[in-house]
């Protein structure tokens, strides 16, 4: 009777601690495959008042993003929980304090950087030096001139798009304000746009001006099918003609 009453004391001890072994195991697995990470740093210096903007690949990089970090505080530290995956992070800090808008001369804004989350912790550490030139100029503010470009400002219907601008970038991250913006477009969406020098550039064309596109605006880059912007190559002395840019409703 005795061996029997032990026999089954020693049972019920065993299927306990197979419980509650299973259950931190399952808890475990469960915390594993959550599907989500955190990705934290410091914005060295340190600098405080900066926000860390996360980018889905293929979202436009000046645009509404994906998530925003908290400001960070005197240690320059952040973090911030996102799901799974591939993500593109920039840390901007804007001297006024703003959330949203240009990034202008005398803000903090490092590169873009590429970074992927799979559960865990992420470490991140980020330079964000202060943006040093914002010149910006008018087509009305270049002399006329042999070289430039010319085209319409559609919408997705293929409708000329009535006051919208064409902002001329020659950078491909058009990270900075444009270099060149044209003047409104005319009833039939044409804009014109003189350069001083031919070269490289990159076009975008919104139908509001200042701070990045927000929703219900019309936003659009010239590009040729491609998730990237298109290059456009000017040629000293010339006018390139029939740079079409469509342009749709940012949602």
């Amino acid at each position: 009777m005795k061996k029997m009453r032990l026999l089954s004391v020693l049972v019920s001890s065993l299927l306990f601690i197979c419980l509650v072994g299973c259950g931190n195991q399952d808890a475990a697995e469960q915390k594993d495959s959550s599907g989500k990470g955190i990705l934290q740093g410091q914005v060295t210096m340190p600098l405080e008042g900066v926000r860390l903007y996360v980018y889905q690949p293929g979202m436009d990089l000046y645009g509404p993003a994906y998530a925003i970090s908290s400001a960070t505080i005197e240690d320059g530290a952040f973090d911030i929980e996102l799901p799974d995956g591939d993500y593109v992070v920039v840390a901007r800090k804007r001297a006024g304090g703003e959330e949203s808008g240009p990034v202008v001369a005398g803000d903090n804004r490092s590169e873009f950087i590429r970074v992927t989350v799979k559960g865990g912790v992420v470490d991140l550490q980020v330079s964000a030096p202060i943006k040093i030139g914002d010149k910006r100029n008018f087509t009305g503010d270049v002399d006329e001139s042999r070289t430039g470009l010319a085209g319409k400002v559609m919408d997705s219907d293929g409708q000329p798009v009535l006051d919208a601008r064409v902002h001329v970038y020659d950078h491909v991250q058009m990270s900075e304000r444009p270099k060149f913006v044209s003047e409104k477009t005319g009833p039939d969406g044409s804009y014109l746009i003189y350069l001083p020098a031919g070269g490289t550039y990159y076009l975008a064309a919104r139908d509001k001006f200042g701070g990045p596109p927000k929703l219900g605006d019309l936003y659009g880059r010239y590009d040729k099918g491609t998730i990237e912007p298109s290059a456009v190559v000017v040629m000293e002395g010339q006018v390139l003609k029939q740079v079409d840019i469509t342009v749709t409703k940012v949602w």
